[in-house]
């Protein structure tokens, strides 16, 4: 199969215009400046799309393109850098490309109505207005386009110039309207390669004793990730045994009676659980055992404990050999293990989102299309980010089969071309290098 990437395509969703046919507007006479900035969970490629942002930037004829340091918060209090002064060359470009997390700092900050607090929103656009911004680029998710959201409807409201877009980041791979996210490809390749893994080393321990391992995956309301573990079904390797997905409600006898089941059959047992799965009452899994009380800005609880607690419920009920592997960051910092296809795509949607403000828009984030799935091929267009922010775009239940236990071949189809290829780090006396800021 030949994996393509189609770049330099883009188009409107909404509306049937093609974005390039637009006339640029070249008569400005103030400096045109641009600013991008990063928020929400970090992923392998969130900086590859930051790299997209700059290159393009440059490339139009913006001036200076400032990074916010930690997203909407750090401008806030004015901190920012001038991003020339941090990528000096091609090769940084690259180096930027294959560097986890965020480059410029990322924040969890949510900007109140505008009715509530309309000072905070006066505050941002004094800062605007100072540095001459033309374009305000937010890399991220779902709380990120709310933010883009409100700012754009604030600038019409008071009559503003600034062109607001978004750039999609998460791993949940749970934005609507988009048919994939950046970030998403790379994590779900990792924690395939990790499943594998897991389940060679549980098979070596098996001599005249069994034994149970419960992968936990992030992964809130959605289940993409988790169902990602059944990548690891290959030609030499079972794939883990159970998967329960966030959108199915979970049944803690029926998990035991299958659990009981498969031992009966095999002497080592892999399950991949996602970490927001729930119970009947609405409680998650890992409210069993207390869990985290930490509430973040956009009302969001911690959730972990889920497999630590379901291998100490198996362990008591059934008396075997139990172990929790809970992923944590691993999966979604491992540029190690970045898919190309995702690299490709993240540095795409960057660059698209410049073009995209520089041709005349605002209030919109751009989305990756597939073209086509044999051979892969994907474009970015663009749509209202009204219709995206404050939704999510959950794992369809024909998806995942009927007991709720594992998915389906169409997910397989799915996820499969979105982590091919690789993109090898530049490695330093055995370690992979990476871009850091300086902000002094």
């Amino acid at each position: 199969m030949r994996w393509q990437q189609v770049e330099n395509y883009i188009k409107i969703s909404l509306g049937g215009n093609n974005i390039m046919a637009k006339k640029r507007n070249t008569t400005k006479s103030k400096k045109r400046n641009i600013i991008v900035g990063q928020s929400g969970g970090p992923t392998s490629v969130i900086n590859s799309s930051l790299a997209g942002v700059y290159k393009t930037a440059r490339e139009r004829g913006f001036h200076t393109v400032y990074g916010m340091l930690h997203g909407v918060q750090g401008l806030l209090d004015e901190r920012y850098v001038d991003l020339s002064t941090q990528i000096h060359s091609d090769m940084d470009i690259e180096l930027l490309k294959r560097t986890p997390s965020a480059f410029l700092g990322s924040c969890r900050y949510k900007l109140p109505e505008i009715h509530e607090d309309p000072e905070i929103y006066e505050r941002i656009f004094n800062i605007l207005d100072k540095l001459d911004i033309e374009a305000f680029i937010y890399i991220g998710g779902n709380d990120s386009m709310d933010t883009i959201k409100k700012l754009s409807d604030y600038a019409i409201l008071k009559g503003h110039t600034q062109k607001f877009l978004g750039v999609p980041k998460t791993i949940d791979n749970d934005l609507a309207l988009t048919d994939h996210t950046p970030g998403f490809g790379s994590a779900a390749k990792y924690i395939a390669a990790s499943t594998k893994e897991v389940i060679r080393d549980a098979l070596g321990l098996t001599y005249n004793k069994k034994n149970i391992s419960i992968l936990e995956i992030m992964g809130r309301n959605a289940g993409w990730l988790t169902g990602a573990t059944a990548l690891a079904k290959t030609e030499e390797c079972d794939g883990p045994d159970l998967i329960y997905l966030p959108e199915i409600t979970f049944d803690i006898d029926q998990f035991l009676k299958k659990v009981n089941e498969l031992l009966k059959k095999k002497d080592s047992i892999v399950i991949a659980v996602s970490e927001g799965i729930k119970l009947a009452d609405g409680r998650y899994v890992c409210e069993l055992s207390g869990g985290g009380d930490y509430v973040d800005a956009f009302g969001h609880k911690q959730l972990q404990g889920t497999a630590a607690y379901l291998a100490s419920f198996l362990g008591a009920e059934i008396g075997c050999k139990t172990r929790s592997i809970e992923f944590s960051t691993l999966q979604r910092s491992a540029s190690h293990m970045a898919s190309r296809v995702d690299i490709d795509e993240a540095f795409m949607v960057g660059g698209a989102a410049v073009k995209a403000a520089d041709e005349g828009d605002t209030g919109k984030m751009v989305v990756i299309d597939r073209v086509s799935n044999d051979p892969y091929i994907s474009a970015a267009g663009i749509y209202d980010v009204h219709r995206i922010a404050n939704n999510e775009k959950l794992v369809p239940r024909e998806w995942v089969n009927k007991d709720g236990t594992y998915i389906t071949d169409e997910f397989i189809n799915y996820i499969e071309p979105l982590i091919q290829g690789d993109y090898q780090p530049f490695m330093v006396n055995g370690l992979p290098q990476h871009l850091v800021i300086n902000k002094k």
